[in-house]
């Protein structure tokens, strides 16, 4: 395989979706503060303009958006090729959770999920392609999940959606091996941002449940969000295909390789009150 270049991000724009909050806007002010320029996306304006506020040079856009919508993504990748030139890389930070079992529930919330954490990865992605051609060097990094490595039970939908934005990445990564585009995944493990507390979670399940499954979930994140980021900001400098964040999910990739049938026998009792939504709350 061919050794690819390492990006030069300065006076290069970034677009980073998912940036009002957390990995997103955490990778947004490490690539502003190599010198990039940034173009925020993010259904949440304030945070957005808050984050914008935080950023070292000029030349950031903000960008409020729903990505599920092709003709807002459409008019957005418009506004951002006319405000930077020159689109260098793509960040996919974007994305929710949603909690409850198979009979708890509905297919309008398992497509939700799918909708927010697929479709408008791929939209984005689709959108943007065109403007990250032209560099002579660009990388796309998606953000999947520790889940997009292993399936486990009380996840169905999520587990759903990051398996395939893994396909999507490593399919659309083939595709264009011989451009000057790059692909990448990230697979992050327990990174604490709010995604688990502020997420969705299926209507049957009694809140108080919900609570509790999602605390249980979330004492089991170890990484800062800057951290995170900061491994994020390096897989899309140096253009990496494959990059793990957190200790869990190199165990994770290496069982599911290992035993790739069996693996649930591993991680079913450390997330055993984490993917309960049927246990009444005491």
């Amino acid at each position: 395989m061919t050794r690819r270049a390492h990006l030069d991000v300065r006076d290069r724009t970034a677009v980073i979706t998912g940036a009002a909050s957390g990995m997103g806007a955490e990778a947004a002010r490490r690539l502003a503060a190599r010198g990039a320029r940034v173009a925020l996306v993010d259904r949440n304006a304030e945070g957005l303009e808050s984050v914008a506020r935080d950023l070292r040079g000029r030349g950031h856009t903000t960008h409020t958006v729903d990505l599920t919508s092709d003709d807002a993504v459409t008019e957005m990748a418009a506004e951002i090729t006319a405000s930077h030139p020159r689109v260098q890389s793509l960040v996919t930070c974007a994305g929710s959770s949603m909690l409850g079992d198979i009979d708890q529930l509905t297919m309008d919330e398992m497509r939700w999920l799918m909708d927010v954490n697929l479709w408008g990865t791929v939209n984005v992605t689709k959108a943007l392609l065109p403007a990250l051609r032209r560099e002579p060097a660009a990388h796309i990094t998606h953000l999947v999940s520790i889940y997009g490595l292993a399936a486990p039970a009380g996840r169905i939908p999520y587990a759903m959606s990051k398996f395939a934005v893994r396909g999507f990445t490593e399919a659309l990564r083939h595709e264009l091996e011989r451009t000057s585009v790059t692909v990448g995944a990230v697979y992050p493990a327990g990174v604490k941002t709010g995604i688990i507390l502020h997420g969705r979670y299926a209507a049957a399940v009694d809140p108080d449940v919900a609570a509790r499954a999602a605390a249980a979930q979330a004492a089991m994140y170890h990484t800062e969000p800057g951290d995170a980021a900061e491994r994020i900001v390096q897989a899309t400098i140096r253009r990496r295909a494959r990059t793990m964040i957190g200790r869990e999910a190199h165990l994770v990739d290496v069982l599911s390789r290992v035993t790739p049938t069996r693996y649930w026998s591993a991680m079913r009792r450390p997330l055993k009150e984490a993917v309960d939504t049927t246990t009444p709350a005491a």
